[in-house]
């Protein structure tokens, strides 16, 4: 039986939804989302149609759309992304605004990106701040191949990728800002077992202490790399954000906030370094 775009697309309608059936169609054909409106009428060959029932398949079995065609969109740009890594997801998006919001366009800044998986926090904010000197790191091999990969595949070349865990082996570098998307959901949280969670890695999603041991571990080591006036920012689970304020005011950090996302919900918080804390504590 002949198979057109049109009828290969209503047919997926009845197991995925209809966007999803079209980026996986778009991947399948190896074509943008034009073709595929100026072609319906096309026929599959029975290649084409078996790979994508095939894709439609496993998504329908709750495999995300983003390992399945090897990419994802954040930001304005398009970052490589497997198993090995977190999605980037729209809601991340808040971190870089804050982010570059805090660095200047002319002139040098030091940034680091704690946890950077796909790389797609510190490749952005790369991208818009060209002067900067953002350093990423994370501990996962796997991980690093990958935001490698997506530094090379998007020419920038002002962000240094690097195998660590936190702020272990720095070298107490002083940075300007610190971000950090780590991880937040904690052990037994029903929301591991939904949805996309059930197939990215789990290192990059569980913290243990209620999902708090990262962000606490950030917050109190942080204040020793950041540089005069520096600041953090830390994006947090839905429930998290007073926690981390007063986290944050343990840590003598000043000017603290959190910030909602476009769903309204706290999102990211943050800091900046109070140096007439540090300077009293090194006097005494």
């Amino acid at each position: 039986m002949q198979v057109t775009i049109a009828q290969a697309l209503q047919d997926a309608h009845c197991l995925v939804d209809h966007i999803e059936a079209r980026l996986l169609l778009q991947y399948a054909l190896n074509v943008d989302a034009a073709f595929l409106a100026a072609h319906s009428d096309d026929i599959l060959n029975h290649e084409q149609l078996n790979t994508f029932q095939l894709l439609v398949m496993r998504r329908s079995a709750g495999e995300p759309v983003a390992y399945l065609v090897g990419e994802r969109e954040f930001y304005d740009l398009t970052f490589k992304v497997t198993p090995a890594v977190l999605i980037p997801r729209p809601e991340t998006e808040l971190l870089v605004e804050l982010a570059l919001s805090r660095i200047p366009v002319n002139q040098t800044c030091k940034v680091l990106d704690l946890g950077t998986g796909s790389g797609a926090i510190a490749l952005t904010i790369g991208k818009h701040r060209p002067l900067a000197h953002v350093t990423a790191v994370d501990l996962s091999p796997d991980a690093l191949s990958i935001a490698r990969l997506n530094a090379e595949r998007l020419g920038i070349h002002n962000v240094q990728i690097r195998a660590g865990n936190w702020l272990d082996g720095l070298d107490h570098d002083e940075f300007n800002l610190i971000i950090s998307n780590p991880p937040y959901v904690a052990q037994g949280d029903p929301h591991l077992d939904q949805g996309d969670l059930r197939f990215e890695p789990r290192i990059a999603l569980m913290a243990l202490n209620d999902g708090l041991a990262c962000i606490r571990h950030i917050i109190a080591h942080a204040p020793d790399f950041l540089a005069a006036g520096g600041g953090l920012l830390l994006e947090h689970g839905y429930d998290q954000a007073t926690i981390c304020r007063q986290l944050l005011a343990e840590s003598n950090f000043i000017n603290i906030f959190s910030c909602p996302d476009l769903a309204g919900i706290l999102r990211v918080s943050g800091g900046q370094r109070d140096d007439r804390a540090l300077a009293t504590k090194a006097h005494c």
